[in-house]
């Protein structure tokens, strides 16, 4: 019998999404899930209100995000969605899972932008989530660019009863100029970790940039591209995660 967890097929989603339309974003997210036929789905940072830095924060017992966790309930899968949270009067930018359970908070941006603290505070704590027997580093955009985060990531890991990371998964944004730095960087987050990295990024009109590059992706541990998407929203880089 192998000590390995079983291939886990994840999808890195980029759904239309509009500025602060929490239920219509909440609609496209359950439409991804149900297309992407994946155990793990993984969406844009900011996701469920878009890229849209003055959207209210997101109260996870909004009605409006039951479809997403019906998609899940359906399909089995679980979803990671981006989302602007309050807790004791302090913002942070989030990653909020969504399984048939419902949807809870599981990150909290490390390191946002200048633009983004002047809202937004940085948390303090990097997350390994475990799922189906895969040890997941959880990032958001700007954090995947710093040389610190997976660093700490990893030490965390080695530190817990995880012992480790198999993959890296993050919700981003990224723009035509700066995807040409994602391409390189993440090949060498894979190859250096030895493990696999999944990227979903936004793509399309409706956040606060005028263009994005969309490219959702996913990198084996060796360093290659095991799938990726284009420009255009609505696409999804699915790909099998193995040991």
């Amino acid at each position: 019998m192998s000590d390995f967890p079983a291939p886990l097929t994840v999808a890195a989603a980029q759904p239309l999404l509009r500025p602060g339309d929490v239920a219509g974003n909440a609609a496209a997210h359950a439409v991804a899930i149900r297309e992407a036929g994946a155990r793990l789905v993984v969406f844009p940072e900011l996701s469920l209100t878009s890229y849209t830095l003055a959207a209210p924060a997101v109260s996870l017992d909004d009605p409006a995000l039951a479809p997403i966790t019906e998609a899940c309930t359906a399909t089995g899968s679980v979803a990671l969605a981006g989302a602007p949270v309050a807790s004791g009067g302090v913002e942070h930018i989030a990653m909020v899972r969504f399984d048939a359970s419902g949807p809870s908070v599981v990150y909290r941006k490390m390191h946002p932008d200048e633009e983004e603290s002047r809202r937004f505070a940085a948390a303090s704590s990097p997350v390994v989530m475990a799922l189906d027997g895969w040890r997941l580093g959880l990032a958001i955009c700007r954090d995947s660019m710093m040389f610190e985060h997976p660093a700490s990531t990893a030490e965390a890991a080695l530190r817990s009863d995880t012992g480790g990371i198999d993959a890296y998964v993050a919700g981003s944004l990224f723009t035509p100029a700066g995807l040409a730095r994602r391409d390189k960087r993440m090949p060498h987050l894979a190859t250096g970790y030895r493990m696999w990295v999944v990227q979903s990024c936004f793509a399309g009109p409706g956040s606060d940039y005028p263009e994005t590059a969309g490219a959702s992706a996913v990198w084996a541990p060796d360093g290659t591209l095991a799938a990726r998407a284009d420009d255009r929203p609505g696409r999804i880089a699915k790909a099998t995660l193995r040991f």
